[in-house]
C-alpha cells in the first residue's frame, strides 16, 4: 500500500468511526479534515471505498434511490452509505496506535493528528517527540545547505531556502508548545494556553468547580 493510500484509508475509518455516511458527504468531511493537506477528488477516493469494502472493513448500505448534487455523480442512482466493519473499527484502532517513524512523515503526520483527540495520550506524546525529532534534523540539513550555498545562489534563491527555513522552525516552535501541554496535563500542573471553555455561567463545570485543561486539539467545538 503507498503511502498516499494508507493516509486515506486512516482518514476514511476515521471519519467513519464518528458516524456512517454516503460518498459525498463522506468526501466533504475528508476535505474539511485535511484541507490544508490536500484535497480529494472521486476519482481517488473511489477506489479507496471498494478496497476498504473488499477487505471487509466497510459495509455498504443502500438506502432508497435519490437525486444527488449533478456536478457529483451525474444522474439519479443509489447513494450507497458506507460504515465500519467490526473488523474496520479494529483496523481504525490499529492505524490510532501506531506511533513509529512512519506517523512521523509529511504525508502521515497531519491525519495522525486530526485524530488525536480519540488517542491515547502516551501515543500522542511518542508522535509528537518524533515529528518534532525528524524536523529538527531537517533544520540542521538545510541550516547546513544555506552556510554553504550562500556564495553560489543569488537573493532570491536564498530567500526561498530562507523562506523554508523559517517555516520549519515555526512549526518546531508548534510541537514544542504542543509537548508541553501534554506534558503539564500529564503532571497535572495548569497548561499554558487558551482559556478554558466555561458553562453558562461562567465558573466553568455547572457545579462550580473548573474544567480540565486540555490540549488545543483535543477541546469541544472542533470540527471534523
Amino acid at each position: 500500500m503507498s503511502r498516499r493510500s494508507g493516509v486515506l484509508e486512516f482518514a476514511v475509518l476515521g471519519l467513519l468511526h464518528d458516524a456512517p455516511m454516503h460518498g459525498y458527504e463522506l468526501r466533504k468531511r475528508l476535505n474539511i479534515l485535511l484541507g490544508s493537506f490536500r484535497a480529494f477528488s472521486y476519482g481517488t477516493l473511489y477506489p479507496c471505498l471498494k478496497s476498504l469494502v473488499a477487505q471487509g472493513f466497510l459495509v455498504e448500505d443502500n438506502p432508497d434511490t435519490e437525486y444527488v448534487p449533478a456536478t457529483a455523480l451525474n444522474g439519479k442512482r443509489s447513494k450507497i452509505v458506507y460504515r465500519l466493519s467490526a473488523e474496520g473499527k479494529q483496523r481504525f484502532e490499529e492505524l490510532l496506535a501506531d506511533s513509529g517513524p512512519n506517523a512521523w512523515e509529511d504525508e502521515h503526520f497531519g491525519v495522525h493528528f486530526a485524530f488525536f483527540g480519540q488517542t491515547d495520550r502516551a501515543v500522542r506524546m511518542r508522535v509528537l517527540e518524533g515529528r518534532r525529532s525528524r524536523l529538527e534534523e531537517r533544520l540542521e540539513r538545510m541550516r547546513s545547505s544555506v552556510s554553504r550555498t550562500r556564495e553560489r545562489f543569488d537573493d532570491y534563491t536564498l530567500e526561498l531556502q530562507r523562506h523554508g527555513l523559517e517555516s520549519v522552525e515555526r512549526e518546531v516552535r508548534w510541537l514544542n508548545e504542543l509537548i508541553e501541554t501534554e506534558r503539564a496535563n500529564r503532571s497535572g500542573r495548569t497548561a499554558t494556553g487558551p482559556a478554558t471553555p466555561q458553562s453558562s455561567d461562567g465558573r466553568g463545570r455547572q457545579d462550580g468547580s473548573p474544567e480540565p485543561e486540555r490540549p488545543p486539539y483535543d477541546r469541544p467545538g472542533r470540527s471534523t
